[in-house]
């Protein structure tokens, strides 16, 4: 797995530390839980996307471009840390927010994650819900291109193949440290969106023969169609990593029970973790991605799914930032 072949811009703080969540494996009876730390890679409150990024801003740099263009829903992780990386980097950036969530406020288009936009400088179109904003984004990218501008259009989440690199990365790098303390994982648990994560991880650990089930807690589409398009792209990533090895159908799990009426939309067992994590380990949790992960987790706990005797690695993939834009969810 030489990764180093692909152009890259240092952006996160990694390792990202693995940690003990004691008080919580407690509090549960068991399984033995771990986190790994995605929500400290660093760049404007941190978040998994940022591995992405490094990749993702590392081939527009090579390219000569001088504008990233993304799009994400209004308070996207991903869009905040792209604008991050832009002003880092001394690149412009656009972005286009879908309303994607219905029935909030008018703060949720201002604080959180908006707010953290527009102090990077990004440029913010609001945009109403549409069946593919990829697509809308490559057409920002094409009007801008017609301004003179050198736009690289990233999609979603960071995820396709070259951003995916990040969670193959990733994958080496948790392996390693699990080696180093001399750890036995049984399963890996992460919020799953925009396939990125997820994807990367499968490539990553079948590029290495490591089989640990990766299990993605759903955040927005039902099972039948987050899984294929999982593994469409955990494919497409391990043939550009050039490992030779096959990612079968069969190691794509997916647990859609825990979305609730939809994305970004918060259910009482998002608030129940997200106060868990929080009241027991000081762990900020996010309302959209890390959230309702972890209450998949206790999910999978209570109903014994995942034994006591366990161990098992949550990947805590940041979005704290979005927690002011929820205060009415999320008080008492």
């Amino acid at each position: 797995m030489l990764l180093s072949k692909h152009p890259r811009v240092r952006l996160a703080h990694l390792p990202t530390p693995l940690e003990p969540l004691e008080r919580l494996t407690a509090r549960l009876g068991g399984p033995r839980l771990l986190v790994k730390r995605d929500d400290c890679t660093g760049l404007a409150t941190g978040g998994n996307k940022t591995r992405k990024l490094e990749f993702l801003v590392g081939e527009a740099l090579a390219r000569g471009a001088d504008t990233l263009v993304t799009q994400g829903a209004v308070q996207s992780n991903h869009v905040r840390q792209t604008a991050a990386a832009a002003a880092r980097c001394g690149l412009r950036c656009e972005v286009l927010l879908e309303r994607r969530v219905a029935g909030v406020g008018p703060d949720y288009e201002r604080t959180g994650n908006v707010q953290i936009d527009r102090l990077c400088g990004a440029v913010v179109h609001f945009h109403e819900p549409a069946d593919d904003m990829n697509a809308e984004a490559e057409r920002l990218g094409e009007r801008l291109a017609a301004e003179g501008r050198r736009p690289y259009v990233i999609p979603g989440g960071g995820s396709n193949p070259v951003g995916a690199l990040g969670y193959a990365l990733a994958a080496l790098e948790i392996v390693g440290q699990l080696n180093e303390r001399g750890l036995v994982v049984d399963r890996i648990v992460h919020a799953t969106g925009s396939t990125g994560t997820q994807a990367g991880l499968l490539a990553g650990l079948a590029a290495m023969h490591v089989t640990i089930p990766v299990v993605g807690i759903s955040v927005r589409r039902p099972a039948r169609e987050q899984a294929p398009a999982v593994h469409e792209l955990a494919v497409r990533t391990a043939a550009l990593l050039g490992a030779e090895v096959t990612v079968p159908e069969a190691a794509v799990l997916v647990d859609d029970r825990f979305v609730g009426p939809g994305y970004g939309v918060a259910t009482p067992e998002m608030v129940e973790a997200l106060r868990l994590a929080a009241s027991e380990e000081g762990l900020l949790l996010d309302p959209v991605y890390s959230g309702k992960a972890m209450a998949g987790l206790i999910g999978l706990v209570r109903e014994g799914a995942i034994g006591p005797d366990e161990t098992v690695l949550f990947i805590h993939t940041g979005g704290a930032a979005a927690l002011p834009a929820y205060v009415d969810a999320l008080a008492d």
